[in-house]
């Protein structure tokens, strides 16, 4: 059986480097992997996806419409804009964060009221201010993996194989802050 799981936000959010965790967890669990990344204008806020999936053989990377088991949004409008590729029984990761397009910031666009409870009617939504824990531990930029250490407990891996594969695939220094963030995550 295939699983499909779906990172979505908007460029600089990291999306990358949890893609990054995700793939290598399901590799050292012995799974077929794919990866795919699509990028919008991400270095300018715009919108990033990432798509990955995982099995005993995966054909392609990309994730259809109703078949993510996981969609980690990294944004609240985000989360709104890909919830459709959520299964009937997928969940939903919510960083409760707004982040305002530019159509927003230049007055041709409204950003849209009551996202969470709108998505909470339709879909399973675990949520969480992510950024304001990271600012408490002193460090905003690991809000990302707070957010997958929430999805981990969806996912098929232990606690100390998160952590393992953390430890593999961040910068050395920043291997303790990180595995705390997940851990705040994960412990939610």
């Amino acid at each position: 059986m295939t699983r499909n799981i779906m990172i979505v936000g908007v460029g600089g959010q990291g999306t990358l480097l949890t893609s990054r965790i995700l793939g290598g967890i399901m590799l050292d669990a012995g799974y077929d992997v794919k990866l795919s990344e699509v990028h919008g204008m991400a270095q300018r806020g715009g919108s990033v996806v990432t798509f990955v999936r995982y099995g005993e053989e995966v054909a392609e990377p990309i994730v259809e419409e109703g078949q993510a088991d996981v969609l980690i949004a990294f944004e609240t409008l985000e989360a709104l804009r890909y919830a459709h590729f959520l299964k009937k029984d997928g969940v939903l990761i919510v960083n409760e964060q707004r982040i305002d397009p530019i159509t927003v910031v230049t007055g041709l666009a409204n950003y849209p009221e009551h996202i969470i409870e709108d998505l909470e009617k339709e879909y399973t939504v675990y949520k969480m201010d992510a950024m304001e824990e990271a600012k408490k531990i002193g460090n905003a930029k690991v809000f990302n993996i707070i957010i997958l250490g929430m999805a981990a407990k969806h996912m098929d891996f232990s606690k100390e194989a998160w952590l393992k594969i953390i430890e593999k695939t961040v910068p050395k220094k920043t291997v303790e802050i990180n595995s705390k963030a997940f851990l705040i995550g994960y412990e939610q």
